[in-house]
């Protein structure tokens, strides 16, 4: 089986490269057939450093240039701009203006979000569930961005596939996290007591919010389809012990 990324128009650049990596492809089995990027799984490593180097193969990188962070649902980017030198930083964005460094994100429900401003050469991506996302990890990944030379008005964001609201079946205590200007992205379930959360649209609210001109939603659910993507509310649901992570990565050519 060969690698079936996705991709998006407006990432479809000169001198940048990004996919949205689904599950196929990869050498991995069982529960975490084929292509599971997550290093923090219980999968076998050699099988995960294998899909990571067909990853980074795709993009055009060796796997050393293959970055991804230690993730913590946090609201902290980083700008990088060599290979990291030991252990994986914390953290769930990255940013570069540096060309072969592909920055990767991993997710299972969670939204992935890449970035590009092709006029200042900056690219970014983002690891934004809900906590990440009410903590501010979008507008944090923006202002590294900035930093490096990237302006919003020239900056393209697109979201890739995450767990979508039909799927997305939340408590009261949930749904009680948010301001009560955020409640318009829960519906009621038919469960009492219970709502249904559009977290894409909440990512693309706080994105617009943030300034952006140029956003674009793949659409696809990650729970609801499971022959391209994992699901780790899919995997809890069924009561299994692990879950694949899928990927997304961009990068910057010379």
């Amino acid at each position: 089986m060969t690698l079936s990324p996705l991709t998006s128009n407006a990432l479809t650049l000169p001198g940048i490269r990004h996919a949205f990596f689904t599950r196929e492809g990869g050498i991995s089995q069982g529960i975490y057939a084929s292509l599971n990027g997550g290093i923090g799984s219980d999968d076998a490593a050699d099988a995960v450093a294998e899909n990571r180097r067909r990853m980074a193969a795709h993009l055009g990188v060796p796997s050393t240039a293959f970055l991804s962070v230690y993730q913590v649902h946090s609201a902290d980017a980083l700008i990088v701009e060599a290979p990291f030198d030991g252990e994986r930083p914390r953290a769930d964005a990255l940013v570069t203006k540096t060309p072969g460094l592909a920055l990767a994100v991993s997710m299972a429900d969670c939204g992935p979000v890449l970035f590009a401003d092709p006029k200042a050469r900056v690219v970014a991506a983002a690891h934004s569930g809900w906590k990440g996302a009410v903590g501010g990890i979008l507008e944090a990944t923006l202002q590294r961005m900035e930093e490096l030379g990237a302006s919003r008005t020239d900056i393209i964001a697109v979201l890739g596939p995450c767990i979508r609201q039909p799927s997305y079946e939340v408590g009261a205590e949930f749904a009680g996290r948010f301001a009560a200007d955020d409640q318009l992205f829960f519906i009621p379930s038919d469960k009492p007591e219970h709502f249904l959360f559009d977290l894409s649209g909440y990512i693309l609210s706080r994105l617009k919010a943030a300034g952006l001109r140029r956003i674009e939603d793949l659409a696809l659910d990650t729970y609801a389809d499971e022959q391209r993507f994992f699901s780790y509310r899919r995997t809890t649901h069924r009561g299994e012990p692990d879950y694949g992570r899928l990927m997304a990565g961009i990068v910057l050519h010379e």
